[in-house]
């Protein structure tokens, strides 16, 4: 079963009397699972459809999800994704030989190339997984795991990419996740899953990509477990077609004296999504969330956060900017619970915002919830456009207007791409958002 989240504001699940949800029903009766999976599998699955059919596709009426519109979304008709070639080559310099690639939500083995991972660490699919490690004890066990979007996944995706490392393995080699989707002949579905666990005393950097071409539904869901004193720094990027809708969940629970990190780009998809939601299962957990959104055009782009602290001396530190221009539309809303059981933790959380547009909009909601008595908890929220006065000396140091321009939103940029650990993938998330937003 999935676990249960002692705090009943965390995750408002949207029920309905309805019977059944038509565009959920029309998207399940296209997933095609393997028939010879494992039968905990079939009965998690089976699990994820019951649930599912009580459910129906959020609407503004839904709290969480009151800033943005899914009836695009809803309207469009999706087919399963079939089997294609690609040859991309998107692996980075530091991961040519530690990336896993998926091509419309399956394992390709030709474009995969693991060589130079060491012994102690497992990275493929469910199909390979080594006997000793029971993904039926992690596998859809997280919280949030009744929400409609996630049951979807639970209930119909066709493969999983695993991550494990074992007892104190420290991964030097970082390991690329590369996510590829193509909907270029016709309007696809695609549901990514991965599933990442990092045993005590471990330590690995993953990146975890999502690329594609043409019109189609990504619904992605990532699951990261952090076991005692062990560390995952996990980069996500998000770089969809403009005509693709994305919506995905990611999941981490983590144990004490463990540490995580995320640092997440978003620069694609027409409509995207993303709700990372961390659980501090045990004292002096450490948690940073990066977070960099660019929006251009009529992009929609929404950035749900939660973090529970649950043990004494946790701490977390959030930073979420967003670059807006053009008719682009841009969300945040960070949660942060802080029940009576987890004092002296250190709590902070900030949403930047950098308004390129007269047109614009950016909807921002920080929130701590807090009943402990002795902690430190802060948050804040920021609306502001480029300073004339900035512009103004850029430009009398000789300096265009555009390159004026382009050096403050670089600068603004570069706070959170500064704390990716790859060299080649900051390089070219740079030279991408000069693209995005040149003036």
């Amino acid at each position: 079963m999935a676990v249960q989240i002692p705090f009943a504001t965390i995750s408002k699940v949207h029920q309905t009397t309805v019977v059944e949800d038509i565009f959920f029903t029309g998207l399940l009766q296209q997933c095609q699972v393997n028939q010879s999976e494992s039968q905990w599998l079939k009965d998690i699955r089976q699990e994820s459809k019951s649930w599912l059919s009580r459910l129906s596709v959020p609407t503004r009426k839904d709290e969480d999800w009151r800033f943005i519109d899914l009836s695009s979304l809803t309207e469009e008709k999706f087919v399963a994704a079939q089997n294609v070639k690609a040859t991309d080559d998107l692996s980075l310099s530091e991961t040519k030989h530690s990336r896993l690639i998926f091509v419309n939500g399956l394992y390709n083995a030709e474009l995969s190339d693991i060589s130079r991972l060491p012994s102690g660490v497992y990275v493929g699919n469910l199909d390979n997984l080594p006997k000793e490690f029971d993904a039926a004890k992690y596998f859809a066990q997280q919280h949030g795991q009744q929400d409609a979007f996630t049951a979807l996944n639970t209930a119909g995706g066709r493969d999983v990419a695993v991550v494990w490392v074992t007892k104190n393995i420290v991964i030097e080699t970082p390991i690329h996740l590369i996510f590829i989707a193509d909907g270029e002949s016709e309007a696809s579905f695609i549901q990514p899953r991965t599933l990442v666990v990092g045993e005590t005393g471990s330590s690995l950097s993953l990146v975890e990509e999502y690329v594609g071409k043409g019109k189609y539904f990504t619904n992605a869901v990532t699951e990261v477990l952090v076991k005692n004193n062990a560390r995952v720094n996990h980069t996500r990027i998000q770089q969809e077609s403009e005509a693709s809708y994305h919506i995905g969940k990611t999941a981490i629970s983590q144990e004490r004296d463990s540490h995580y990190t995320i640092s997440e780009i978003n620069l694609g998809a027409k409509l995207f999504r993303h709700n990372p939601e961390v659980w501090q299962r045990g004292e002096q957990t450490e948690t940073n969330l990066n977070g960099l959104t660019v929006a251009t055009g009529e992009q929609t782009s929404d950035t749900h956060s939660i973090i529970a602290l649950t043990k004494p001396y946790g701490t977390t530190d959030q930073l979420h900017k967003c670059i807006v221009s053009d008719r682009a539309h841009t969300v945040f809303n960070g949660k942060v619970f802080v029940p009576k059981e987890a004092q002296l933790t250190d709590a902070t959380q900030l949403n930047r915002n950098l308004l390129l547009s007269s047109k614009a909009r950016v909807d921002t909601k920080p929130e701590l919830q807090i009943t402990a008595d002795n902690v430190k908890c802060a948050h804040g929220a920021t609306v502001s456009q480029l300073e004339p006065e900035e512009i103004f000396y850029l430009r009398s140091r000789g300096l265009s207007e555009a390159d004026a321009n382009q050096l403050l939103i670089d600068a603004f940029a570069a706070e959170i791409i500064e704390r990716i650990p790859l060299k080649s993938l900051r390089t070219r998330i740079t030279q991408t958002i000069e693209q995005k937003v040149k003036h």
